[in-house]
């Protein structure tokens, strides 16, 4: 069992073992020593220290991970042993030494911004650094772009200017260059520096003394007054480019404040997306089930379900998973965005997230493709009847209802339920039932029930299509028919349809119920003679339409064929206006406006506004 002891190492805190914390000391000492007496001793201990802490935050997983020694064993030979530098100027010259540690000390170029060489923000020449070519170049270019741009490049280049980093220590530049950061490189960086400011220096003097002395004493003069000119256009030259240099980055301190301001709204408006979403899905799996909150057109993702043999859980968790996962992350980066220092969920958090986000994604692309074989081929049974009802007889056609399935009577293609019955076996209920009434020359009349449902194959289809439970009853001159139809949860949700055809004999006198209005809302091609607005009216069947034979003359109908558009209009004056087509349905009388199309549906009136429904909701 070893000790730990915490350190900090360039403002950067770490847990490191003992033995590897006494082996870094004696590293981290015996560097001092070698740089005893130099010039920029401190400033290149402290860059050493930077990086070394680089190098142990890119190796350890999390910030417990403890430091051991074979850590710093691999930190120090990337960074070399300081017996192989001497502090003199021969260290430079020291090709062979370096050579043998360039494999581990070898390093790829960053992207910073110059500052050094920069007018503006350094993008440019950072650039130039990193392509490898003159930032004269890339200065031109800029010019270039921004021309022919608009001015748009001007944006770009402020972006840049935002999210590149500068490059400040002494390792930075180094990896903007390209060059391994190592004892050897970091030393020589800032000793050149140092240099070059001395030697600069020294050239000023030994130019001046070595001018007195060449060109003498009748020639003082003229020379002081062309050192005074010379002087004063370096002075301009760099009087100049320091105040550019202060002007943008002034400018850039402010770009970057307002920058820093939008961040942290953005971050807040993300904090505010990611959970109030993830709560909207959370509450909605555990209670009405994602299933039935997530409404997407043209899927059903219960028929998914029932189609692919999956249970609805299994089929909720799937999509809550593909759901929650986005906004979880949309959650987690505004809080990235607005708390500087907030610790990592960890590489194993995201990569479990992702892999579940990629597992929901591909169950249900299967459970979509299972859907879409189940319903490729549609078949349906036909089932014709006599009905004892002849010509001057009454026929009275109402709808019922089930107890188990729905007390109200209205139609709907997509208002299904799965129930069990007495007996304790699981029963798929749907209302999608339809009410269509021709007229026929035939001396009775008949009814024809056509059912109809989808399968993988005809042969699946037609069985599923014959296994529908549909019932009628006729007593005395009175049609009672079933609002819904039943099959076995065996045969699946697979588009169950009936469509029921009365054909009665010209004469006949029919009165339909208000509750058959849904049911009979069809479309002019079905060749449907009672229209909505019809009910509880005696209409007498004629030759492919009907007369009203107790309408006012007030509610007489105003009946309009308009063939091309497949449109019948009423109007009158109690009842109002209505029309229908292939795709729409209006109504509009004292009691509001009800229109319909693609199963939505919307009513206008005193007693609720505007409501809107669409699917089973219809009603």
């Amino acid at each position: 069992m070893n000790k730990t002891v915490n350190i900090n190492l360039a403002g950067i805190f770490f847990h490191i073992d003992e033995d590897a914390y006494l082996k870094l000391q004696r590293y981290l000492d015996a560097i001092k020593r070698s740089f005893t007496d130099s010039q920029g001793r401190n400033e290149i201990i402290a860059d050493i220290e930077a990086r070394i802490a680089e190098l142990f935050t890119e190796r350890i997983q999390n910030e417990k991970q403890v430091v051991g020694i074979k850590l710093v064993d691999e930190v120090i030979t990337i960074m070399g042993q300081p017996e192989d530098y001497l502090v003199d100027d021969e260290i430079f010259e020291d090709q062979p030494n370096y050579n043998q540690r360039s494999s581990s000390s070898r390093s790829t170029k960053k992207l910073y911004r110059d500052t050094d060489n920069s007018y503006i923000g350094g993008v440019s020449s950072g650039l130039g650094h990193y392509l490898g070519i003159d930032v004269i170049w890339v200065r031109l270019l800029w010019i270039l772009f921004t021309v022919f741009s608009g001015g748009t490049f001007i944006f770009i280049y402020l972006i840049f200017w935002a999210l590149v980093p500068e490059a400040v220590t002494t390792a930075e530049k180094l990896m903007m260059t390209g060059e391994p950061v190592n004892i050897s490189n970091i030393e020589k960086k800032i000793k050149d520096g140092i240099d070059t400011v001395s030697e600069k220096v020294k050239n000023v003097d030994l130019k001046k003394q070595g001018e007195k002395l060449k060109e003498g004493f009748e020639h003082v003069t003229d020379n002081i007054s062309d050192s005074v000119k010379n002087i004063d256009l370096k002075k301009q030259s760099s009087s100049l480019k320091s105040s550019s240099r202060n002007f943008f980055d002034t400018l850039g301190e402010i770009i970057m404040f307002f920058l820093k301001v939008f961040a942290k709204f953005f971050g807040i408006l993300l904090i505010i997306i990611g959970a109030v979403s993830l709560l909207s899905l959370f509450v909605s799996f555990f209670t009405i089930g994602i299933t039935d909150a997530v409404n997407v057109p043209g899927i059903g993702f219960i028929e998914a379900s029932n189609a692919a043999n999956i249970p609805i859980w299994l089929m909720s968790l799937l999509l809550f998973l593909l759901l929650a996962i986005p906004f979880f992350f949309v959650f987690y980066i505004g809080l990235k965005i607005l708390v500087n220092n907030l610790k990592s969920i960890g590489n194993v958090a995201k990569y479990t997230l992702l892999g579940l986000w990629l597992i929901s994604i591909i169950g249900l692309i299967t459970i979509g493709i299972k859907q879409a074989t189940e319903h490729a081929v549609e078949a349906n049974v036909t089932q014709q009847e006599q009905l004892l009802i002849a010509p001057s007889d009454t026929l009275r056609v109402k709808m019922t209802g089930n107890d188990i399935y729905k007390r109200y009577l209205y139609r709907s293609g997509s208002d299904y339920k799965i129930r069990r019955n007495d007996n304790g076996d699981q029963i798929i209920y749907s209302s999608d039932v339809t009410l269509i009434v021709k007229s026929t020359t035939d001396s009775i009349g008949s009814i024809s029930i056509d059912k109809s449902a989808a399968g993988s194959n005809y042969d699946l289809a037609k069985n599923r299509a014959e296994n529908i439970n549909y019932n009628y009853a006729f007593t005395n001159n009175e049609l009672v028919l079933n609002s819904f139809l039943s099959t076995e949860h065996s045969n699946k949700l697979s588009e169950q349809e009936v469509e029921i055809t009365l054909y009665l004999p010209v004469g006949t006198i029919l009165y339909a119920d208000d509750n058959t209005n849904s049911f009979h809302r069809n479309y002019s091609y079905t060749g449907d003679i009672l229209d909505s607005g019809m009910e509880e009216h005696y209409l007498e069947i004629l030759n492919d339409k009907v007369k009203c034979l107790d309408c006012t003359e007030d509610e007489a109908y105003l009946r309009v064929n308009i063939n091309d558009k497949e449109a019948v209009v009423e109007l009158n004056e109690e009842d109002g206006f209505s029309l229908k087509s292939d795709s729409l349905s209006i109504e509009i009388n004292n009691k509001g406006l009800d229109s319909e199309k693609n199963n939505v549906r919307v009513k206008v009136n005193d007693k609720d506004g505007v409501k809107i429904t669409s699917g089973k909701n219809n009603n």
